[in-house]
């Protein structure tokens, strides 16, 4: 860490990136007390420059060396898609300053297995950008499972997701547009976050069914699927999953879904604008009050993971998404991908080696990922 920082001064952060979604990790650093961005990097000075102004940033850089040599860093912020990075964060770690770096890590495992490997060498704290969990719904839900609202025995949660962002033969060219030629997309680039969602409510993933499909000829990649998990504890997830259907949200990427949550004495429901339903068995449902944000990007769960960064930073909390966190996600992610490949379950053994096991679940006609990766080759 930077032995330069005064009390009571702001940390001072570089954000290498200024895509579609820096433009939330800007908003989100500018309503924290805590840090400023004192300089915003990017290959286009053009898009820099635009959003340095938006937020009022004082500086911009096109090269990611010259960003770097800068004197005054406190930390930096990785938020550019993920070919590259594995120059881009060794580049980063040397400088020796903290790094919180965007999902997904890499474009393949072997890489960001690299990328983990040296920030776990590294002599600075890193934090993944993972985010999902910090938004203020999942954060209440684990809150009333950990106080027994529905029960101590967790043992479903389901997830249907329909965000209708991925229909259309212009699917995803205005907001993240390198989506569209991911051999890998709905469950690299979606799935890491729920997920790590899923773990961070029921624990780690033992085993794993998945069926994963394309509707949409225009991109590379899966964009729907069903995956069925199994936690450590016993519980099951399953999670229905399709970017190509909308949803009846008015913002489908608030929740990205609608989530139920099973117990042995009750059950607890994520509605599309936020509302969480319980209804203890026998007993009459009704609202649980609290007060998710419409803030920033979905439940301004940005803003609450980049306030986690800063909590680490200060000793205040452990790093809930540190790399080796970060890595429980992806090898759940890898056997998901050689489940739908297999058409079998796939368990993950404690020492992170992925086996084949008997089919759990009976496999329906595959046209999955597999096949889409030949034909985008």
């Amino acid at each position: 860490m930077n032995d330069s920082r005064r009390p009571n001064r702001p940390r001072r952060g570089l954000l290498i990136g200024a895509g579609y979604f820096s433009d939330f990790h800007l908003d989100g650093w500018s309503r924290l007390s805590g840090a400023e961005i004192v300089c915003v990097c990017d290959l286009d000075e053009e898009k820099a420059r635009s959003i340095a102004t938006k937020y009022h940033v004082a500086d911009i850089c096109t090269g990611v060396e010259r960003a770097l040599e800068r004197e005054d860093l406190d930390f930096i912020d990785i938020a550019t898609p993920p070919a590259g990075r594995l120059d881009l964060m060794s580049q980063a770690l040397r400088r020796g300053v903290p790094v919180i770096c965007q999902k997904p890590l890499a474009e393949d495992f072997e890489t960001a297995q690299q990328i983990i490997a040296l920030a776990d060498a590294a002599r600075v704290p890193v934090m993944i950008h993972d985010n999902f969990r910090f938004q203020p719904w999942h954060r209440e839900i684990k809150r009333l499972l950990n106080e027994g609202v529905i029960g101590h025995h967790l043992h479903t949660i389901t997830m249907r997701t329909r965000t209708g962002d991925g229909w259309g033969a212009d699917a995803y060219l205005s907001r993240q547009p390198y989506f569209r030629s991911m051999p890998r997309m709905l469950v690299h680039e979606t799935g890491i976050h729920f997920v790590d969602t899923f773990r961070f409510l029921a624990g780690e993933i033992v085993e794993c069914w998945a069926d994963l499909r394309r509707l949409n000829d225009a991109i590379c990649g899966e964009d729907t699927g069903v995956m069925v998990m199994r936690h450590a504890g016993g519980a099951r997830t399953i999670w229905d999953a399709n970017r190509y259907n909308e949803s009846l949200a008015d913002d489908p990427r608030y929740t990205f879904g609608e989530l139920l949550v099973e117990a042995d004495r009750g059950s607890l429901w994520l509605g599309l604008n936020g509302e969480i339903t319980v209804k203890a068995l026998g007993l009459a449902a009704y609202r649980h009050e609290y007060s998710p944000s419409k803030l920033g990007f979905a439940g301004n769960c940005v803003q609450a993971c980049q306030q986690h960064f800063l909590d680490v930073l200060d000793g205040k909390s452990a790093c809930e998404t540190s790399p080796s966190e970060y890595l429980k996600s992806l090898r759940v992610v890898e056997a998901i991908y050689q489940s739908n490949q297999t058409q079998r379950s796939i368990l993950l053994a404690s020492d992170s080696a992925i086996a084949n096991r008997t089919l759990a679940i009976p496999a329906a006609d595959n046209q999955g990922a597999s096949a889409l990766v030949a034909e985008c080759a």
